[in-house]
């Protein structure tokens, strides 16, 4: 299996990202710089989290249009599952791939935690590991993660079944105390209409190892693997 990790200037969580993938991989993945314009054969494609051209503009506004999210957008029309996270989530929005918005935080702070996710769906590569109704504990660190869309977007999210996770308390209850950021209908991560694309707010990769403090975060690299050998 290959997999390329989408770097930027900006980007903070490429080299987390990485090590969580080679974990699961057994190899490291590649390292592309965001001026790439030719990808290669990949299995697996991430855009990790940061602060892409410092968020200048609003965040991802700027990566989106950098010359690799071209193919990045060909590859996932194509199939090839692409996972966004947090400033990836962002990019994968500005860049088309999926709809809404992400918004500064209900708060207007930046929240740097521990959240509680409900995993909602598994019928894709990203979730296939967990169960559905898994609450997992997984980390946020952003500014602009307030997910908002139009109610009739929501609605066909909902009807779809491609709304991925969402912020939940200890017993998987949806409350406002449980919502970080304000998230319409409390959506942490929505998949793409042929659900191979994935954009999240909470960073599995810094939950994917015991010396991390947990390992929530680790089926989601597991489940990719064998999605991608299958």
């Amino acid at each position: 299996m290959k997999a390329a990790v989408i770097v930027f200037p900006g980007s903070n969580c490429d080299r987390d990202v990485a090590v969580a993938l080679e974990q699961s991989m057994g190899r490291a993945p590649d390292m592309v710089w965001h001026r790439n314009t030719n990808l290669g054969a990949y299995d697996l494609i991430v855009v990790p989290g940061g602060f892409a051209y410092g968020d200048h503009l609003r965040s991802g506004a700027i990566a989106a249009h950098s010359p690799v999210m071209r193919e990045v957008a060909e590859r996932a029309k194509g199939g090839t599952p692409v996972l966004g996270i947090c400033n990836g989530f962002q990019i994968l929005i500005e860049t088309g791939l999926l709809p809404g918005a992400l918004m500064r935080n209900s708060s207007l702070k930046f929240v740097c935690r521990d959240v509680l996710l409900r995993v909602e769906t598994t019928a894709n590569p990203f979730t296939r590991a967990y169960a559905k109704g898994d609450v997992l504990r997984i980390p946020i660190a952003h500014h602009d993660g307030n997910y908002f869309a139009d109610e009739a977007t929501l609605d066909r999210l909902e009807n779809d079944d491609r709304v991925a996770l969402r912020y939940c308390d200890a017993d998987g209850k949806l409350t406002a105390g449980a919502n970080p950021n304000g998230s319409a209908r409390s959506i942490a991560g929505i998949l793409g209409e042929d659900r191979n694309v994935l954009g999240l707010m909470p960073h599995p990769e810094r939950l994917a190892d015991t010396l991390l403090g947990g390992v929530d975060g680790r089926a989601m690299f597991d489940g990719l693997v064998e999605a991608c050998a299958a």
